[in-house]
């Protein structure tokens, strides 16, 4: 099922984010009430999706709304190396597809950058085709366990060879003739999920994926949207199997796949900060448009909002399969809860900034299920408890809980090493804004990965990060 497609793009040229924030960056303690009314760039997960989907289409795929940040530009340079065009026009990114079974074996090494979702998901394409990639990333990518997608697209009848451990750099064969699989993922897991689903695009017959609990299905909405037989079953109850509680997600393959108009809302990953700002900055009032609102992705809202926090969804609606709608948050006294391990897998990149919000919580807030945390960009758990009693929280790590006890200012007066951690930068700096003093971070420009213009939104809303060191930044004035 190859089909041709226009001449390709160079995968180095034409894709470039604004430039990266080197260095150490600090935010200033004691901001002055938030105010505005923003919107945040497109999701991370959507717009990867969206790319790789437009080079499996025969035809034009349009974008608008795509992150332009470090992360999906490198999975746009990947899909260009891969034998699509891919072209930014304006504020639309037009993708001419190759079709099922038509991408094309890349001259050079494939640099996913520190994205861990572009790896993991474009290795689920490569497993099927019968030519040899080379993947690699930088440090931090190159830490992260890729044997997770190993195991399942190796019984697809894909080879690897990669480092100890399934670590980048990572050498890809793909399979001659792609098998379906019937393939139970022990986690839960999203990108996991989602490489075997593309995988499983490519061969005969059915490819199904069981996960112990439903994770974030950006990948089973794209798939129907691009015409993709996808059918999902939430196990509710425990059969003869003992499949209780776990999610099935069934897909038919070599479906012949015409381009798409795609809508991408805002991330609500990246809404996450700003709306934990306006929650712990006395008087603040910020509306955030256009957020995504996947009843998967929101689970740190529902959790702030146990929590006491004072946030309204208005116009809400849908938009290429996806709700969607504008979030009115106010400052709010919030109070310590427990976060159900159960809750993990909806809001599992958000508990760096939920950690934020409970340091201002009255009692004790309790997040449990957490080992995921152990090998995203960093070892979030263990930096986030550290980080946070350097900033004079009460906050510790217990096995696969964090436990942080809030109710008094945090002191701030530290600088936070993030370990390359765009969300680990972003959440202490928003600590920063409500600490007795400042915070600062020693690189933030890993920031630019997923939210290209932080800082200087932020700063729009009234907070103040500047460059200058910790000991030379005063306080925003009231």
């Amino acid at each position: 099922m190859s089909h041709s497609a226009p001449s390709t793009t160079s995968p180095k040229a034409g894709f470039h984010t604004e430039s990266a924030t080197p260095g150490t960056v600090t935010a200033a303690a004691g901001a002055k009430a938030l105010a505005g009314d923003v919107t945040v760039p497109g999701d991370k997960s959507i717009s990867h999706r969206s790319l790789i989907m437009g080079a499996l289409s025969v035809g034009e795929t349009t974008v608008t709304g795509l992150l332009e940040g470090e992360d999906v530009l490198r999975t746009a340079a990947c899909m260009s190396a891969l034998g699509a065009k891919v072209q930014k026009d304006g504020a639309t990114w037009r993708v001419w597809g190759r079709g099922i079974g038509g991408l094309t074996e890349p001259d050079d090494v494939l640099d996913m950058g520190n994205s861990g979702t572009g790896a993991r998901l474009i290795a689920g394409v490569l497993a099927a085709y019968p030519f040899t990639s080379i993947m690699t990333g930088d440090a931090s990518l190159r830490r992260r366990p890729m044997q997770r997608v190993i195991a399942p697209l190796s019984l697809a009848g894909a080879s690897f060879a990669a480092r100890a451990g399934g670590r980048l750099p990572m050498a890809i064969t793909g399979a001659k003739m792609p098998l379906p699989l019937n393939y139970e993922s022990p986690v839960a897991s999203a990108q996991v999920k989602s490489a075997v689903l593309l995988a499983g695009l490519h061969a005969p017959g059915a490819t199904t994926v069981i996960e112990p609990a439903p994770t974030r299905d950006h990948t089973e909405r794209m798939f129907r949207h691009f015409g993709v037989e996808v059918e999902s079953t939430l196990l509710t109850g425990a059969n003869a199997a003992g499949l209780g509680g776990k999610n099935k997600v069934r897909v038919v393959g070599q479906p012949e796949l015409s381009g798409r108009k795609i809508v991408v809302p805002g991330d609500p990953s990246s809404a996450a900060f700003l709306v934990v700002a306006a929650l712990i900055v006395p008087g603040s009032k910020v509306t955030v448009r256009n957020v995504g609102m996947n009843p998967l992705r929101t689970g740190l809202f529902d959790t702030l909002r146990e929590m006491g926090a004072d946030i309204a969804y208005i116009n809400a609606r849908e938009e290429a399969g996806e709700p969607v709608a504008d979030l009115e948050v106010r400052a709010s006294k919030l109070k310590g809860i427990v976060v159900p391990a159960a809750r993990a897998p909806s809001m599992i990149d958000e508990y760096p900034i939920l950690s934020v919000a409970a340091a201002f919580a009255e009692g004790e807030t309790r997040m449990e299920g957490l080992a995921e945390l152990k090998v995203k960009e960093s070892d979030r758990l263990a930096l986030m408890a550290n980080g946070l009693k350097a900033c004079g929280v009460d906050a510790r790590a217990e096995g696969e809980t964090l436990i942080v006890r809030g109710g008094a200012r945090p002191k701030g007066d530290a600088t936070i090493a993030v370990h390359l951690d765009h969300r680990i930068a972003m959440s202490f700096l928003v600590l920063g804004f409500a600490a007795e003093k400042p915070i600062a971070v020693d690189d933030a420009s890993a920031i630019a990965t997923s939210f290209p213009g932080f800082v200087d939104l932020m700063n729009g809303l009234g907070a103040k990060i500047s460059d200058l060191p910790a000991a030379d930044m005063p306080p925003v004035s009231k």
